[in-house]
């Protein structure tokens, strides 16, 4: 439920943000509403048939081996959300710059309305295509079941439309920033820990060595099955008994990750995904 809250959360917030500040930008420009709820259903049905789709070649894929298919997903999700957070801290503030150059141009009369329906649109169809991905990835590192994705998608949509909502609104002041650095190292974190359960599918279909399996045992401490380790398993890839494999695999993918990320910082690039709206 927590890895769901919070790849739902985030991505919700993110679409919530630049539909706020379109939204901001374009006040006092009739029927604007019309084409941003036309956008914003345009990117959800887009969304919806990504999500069919994916179900559609998740049965036909299923032959290969439950244990490749699973490492397989997770491998794609922990790509996806390796990429998401280097490329969000390298180009988030100009995407947000580029959402209100574009309301403004509407507003001013330089571009048609209709450029609010497609921006809209495709913000959401790409934080819905991502969070369709992602959640895919949660599903198949196992523990949680479809109820429990639901209960956690739902929190996560509710805190991400309620940020967004106060930030338009001008009632929350807390600097994005904040809110992007603590989920950034959650997601961080949350791709370490399926880089590490695709390792052990690939152990278990003999694909990669265990190197010493369990390379510990904090079991008798934190049992895997208790709510304590079901919390740290869905947030950081908690494992009571890991392989070694699994071990650098979760050590390398967190590495790569805050380097990169680190790496397009220290280019000068932006340090926030977006401003305030």
């Amino acid at each position: 439920m927590f890895a769901t809250a919070l790849i739902v959360f985030r991505e919700v917030l993110e679409a919530a943000l630049i539909i706020g500040i379109v939204a901001a930008a374009t006040r006092g420009v009739p029927q604007r509403g019309r084409w941003l709820g036309a956008g914003l259903l345009l990117g959800l049905a887009g969304a919806g048939l990504l999500a069919a789709g994916t179900e559609s070649i998740a049965r036909l894929a299923s032959g290969l081996g439950q244990e490749i298919f699973n490492a397989g997903i997770l491998g794609v999700a922990v790509i996806m959300l390796a990429w998401h957070n280097i490329w969000m801290a390298s180009h988030g503030k100009q995407l947000a710059s580029n959402a209100r150059g574009v309301g403004q141009a509407v507003r001013d009369g330089l571009q048609e309305c209709s450029v609010l329906m497609v921006l809209v649109g495709l913000a959401v169809l790409r934080e819905g295509a991502e969070t369709v991905l992602f959640l895919y990835g949660v599903a198949a590192s196992g523990g949680s079941d479809n109820n429990t994705m639901l209960l956690g998608g739902v929190i996560g949509i509710a805190g991400g439309t309620a940020i967004g909502v106060a930030m338009y609104q001008g009632l929350l002041r807390i600097p994005l920033r904040w809110f992007f650095s603590a989920t950034a190292l959650l997601v961080l974190l949350l791709a370490a820990g399926m880089a590490a359960q695709a390792t052990g599918f690939l152990i278990q279909a003999d694909l990669l060595p265990s190197l010493a399996d369990p390379l510990w045992d904090t079991s008798s401490l934190l049992d895997d099955h208790s709510i304590s380790g079901k919390l740290l398993h869905g947030l950081v890839g908690y494992t009571a008994r890991p392989a070694g494999m699994q071990v650098i695999a979760y050590i390398a993918v967190a590495v790569l990750i805050a380097f990169g990320m680190r790496w397009v910082n220290h280019g000068g690039r932006a340090h926030s995904p977006s401003p305030s709206v």
